[in-house]
């Protein structure tokens, strides 16, 4: 049997485990800019992480409770599409992976996974007020 048409690793769990590693992984990654975990991991949480961050850039309510259902963590959420994404200053290839050695225990190769883009977490971006209505005639104004 062959392996054609299947994506991804399996890292030798099940697949809500292995979702809910991606997740955790993913969160780590916005609340830190950057994290070192093994290369196997890094390259598989490039691809669902730029995703992320590319519906971020849209920044519209379908595209935050997107966000909110797939990293089920709001406060990451929020940082990412308030702090984040309009630091962002590229349309694609929004993160980095370097090699950073072996880890002692097992010799796994270690990467560093971090955004291209220099992030600062303090910059929040000021948002627009939203338009007042027009005032509202009340019974027995005149």
């Amino acid at each position: 049997m062959h392996r054609h048409g299947y994506k991804g690793r399996k890292f030798g769990r099940e697949t809500d485990q292995r979702r809910a590693l991606l997740r955790g992984l993913m969160c780590s990654l916005i609340k830190y800019q950057s994290i070192t975990t093994t290369l196997a991991r890094a390259k598989e949480l490039r691809r669902p992480t730029e995703k992320l961050i590319t519906l971020a850039k849209k920044g519209d309510l379908a595209s935050r409770r997107l966000i909110i259902a797939r990293l089920d963590d709001l406060e990451t959420a929020d940082l990412l599409i308030d702090v984040i994404a309009p630091q962002v200053k590229r349309d694609s290839g929004y993160l980095r992976i370097e090699r950073a050695g072996f880890r002692k225990g097992d010799h796994a190769e270690l990467g560093t996974i971090s955004f291209v883009d220099s992030i600062d977490p303090e910059l929040k971006t000021v948002k627009k007020p939203a338009k007042s209505e027009k005032p509202s005639a009340k019974k027995g104004d005149k």
